[in-house]
């Protein structure tokens, strides 16, 4: 076999510096040198797996103690969840394996067949001692029997989580031809105690829930969470010293500190795609204005002076527009501007109020949450940037606050469902999780009430 390269990488926003360094070199791929490309042979298109999602086997990863053995079914065992919350796979049973995952060189893809499964991992886990671990693992297409990625990675053994939810998205960007979205975190707002009387907290955790930990200890009600492109960093809106401000919390070191000094309230923050300012909606009497704020020098910028409340403003990916909720027609709906500001024009007209508007990362969808007045339901949906194509993803009691996944596949919102009695009893708030089709939903498991979700960009 080849000598293996050791290009390598870190991961940004580590949790309480619990990762270390992550090193990744390719394997080589069979499929490759036969062929003179590096084309899976196996991609499926999207629209497909979701009628037929695509059979893989996810045997448990070999290793040459118990230590290693149990590493790899765990490994293995979050690898298949992710693919299968996904709703593109179908995990294969592992009571139908006629033999276990080879953990080396080329398996008998003919023992395979049989289960039904296109396609197969196999891999390999090794401690290498002083808290390392390395994880070889091989995507395989079963019925033309090629190899299709071979990879290995080097890391520290509490790392362990995030190796599998890496390994995850190279099968679903090599099996469906578009990056995956598993090696992602959520930052969202935990809501426990009497409706009345609640008690909101920043947490974060990964996309599929796990290490889950709150970031701030909820003394002030904090609101509307969202991370930066590119750093450890979090905007959000919080009470502090009741005064409703934007604040910035640095991952890294905890430390929160209030954006500007403006005479209003400021709220609704989203980060500019590079990182290098944040819009956000600055209050002025019985209106509110979106304004522009460097982050480096802390210059900021109005970008509306409608007399009307302009709230919720979003990027598009390019930078070039922003979207944003205004009642400036006599109905909160939704317009798109230049990002210099000017030019608003309207894009919503269906049924009822529009709000919380968000731009896809691909740049060709705008979600948003619509509030019917003749049914009193709310509604996610999705447009395109000129208005039409409006379709409703799901639709509930209260159903708010969409964000997408960083590969624009996937939407998370939040639902509340109704209770009883004088001070809310009952009443919960979950995450939930949709295709941008509709298709899919799923609760987001979180240890107390949630609301206000925010996707990580991708390795964030």
């Amino acid at each position: 076999m080849n000598p293996i390269s050791t290009p390598s990488f870190s991961r940004r926003g580590l949790i309480a510096g619990a990762a270390g360094l992550l090193a990744a070199a390719p394997i080589p791929v069979l499929a490759q040198q036969a062929g003179g490309s590096d084309a899976p042979s196996a991609v499926i298109d999207v629209n497909r797996a979701r009628t037929a999602p695509i059979p893989i086997a996810v045997p448990d990863l070999g290793g040459a103690d118990g230590a290693s053995e149990q590493m790899g079914r765990d490994i293995a065992g979050v690898i298949s969840n992710d693919l299968a919350r996904s709703g593109l796979f179908r995990m294969i049973d592992h009571a139908a394996f006629i033999q276990s995952g080879a953990s080396g060189g080329t398996p008998n893809l003919q023992n395979w067949r049989p289960t039904g499964a296109q396609a197969l991992v196999t891999g390999s886990v090794q401690m290498l001692g002083g808290g390392q671990l390395r994880v070889e693992f091989r995507l395989w297409d079963i019925l033309p029997g090629t190899q299709i990625q071979g990879t290995a990675y080097t890391t520290t053994v509490g790392n362990w989580r995030r190796i599998a939810h890496i390994m995850a998205d190279v099968i679903y960007e090599r099996l469906l031809g578009e990056k995956g979205y598993f090696d992602t975190r959520i930052v969202y707002v935990s809501a426990t105690g009497p409706r009345d009387r609640r008690t909101k907290r920043l947490a974060i955790m990964d996309q599929d829930s796990e290490n889950n930990r709150m970031l701030t200890d909820g003394r002030w009600l904090v609101l509307t969470p969202r991370f930066h492109p590119t750093r450890d960093l979090i905007a959000f809106m919080s009470y502090a010293n009741n005064r409703p401000r934007v604040y910035l919390f640095d991952l890294q070191t905890g430390r929160q500190t209030q954006l500007g000094e403006f005479p209003g309230m400021t709220f609704a923050p989203r980060f500019a795609p590079d990182g290098n300012s944040l819009l956000m909606a600055v209050s002025n009497g019985e209106g509110s204005d979106i304004v522009s704020v460097d982050l480096h020098s802390r210059a900021s910028r109005r970008l509306t002076n409608s007399g009307s409340i302009d709230v919720s403003p979003c990027y598009s990916p390019d930078g070039s527009q922003i979207v944003f909720a205004s009642d400036r027609g006599g109905d909160q709906q939704i317009y798109v501007m230049g990002a210099g500001g000017g030019g608003a024009r309207r894009i919503s007209y269906g049924n009822g109020r529009y709000g919380t508007p968000v731009w896809s990362p691909r740049g060709d969808l705008i979600a948003f949450t619509r509030y019917a007045g003749d049914t009193a339901n709310f509604a996610i949906g999705v447009m395109h940037p000129d208005g039409s194509g409006e379709r409703i993803l799901s639709e509930g009691w209260m159903v708010e606050g969409p964000t997408f996944a960083p590969n624009g596949r996937v939407l998370m919102f939040w639902r509340e469902t109704r209770g009883s009695g004088s001070r809310g009893a009952g009443f919960s708030s979950r995450l939930v999780s949709v295709d941008i089709t509709g298709f899919n939903e799923r609760v987001a498991p979180t240890p107390t009430d949630a609301s206000d979700p925010a996707w990580s960009p991708l390795g964030g």
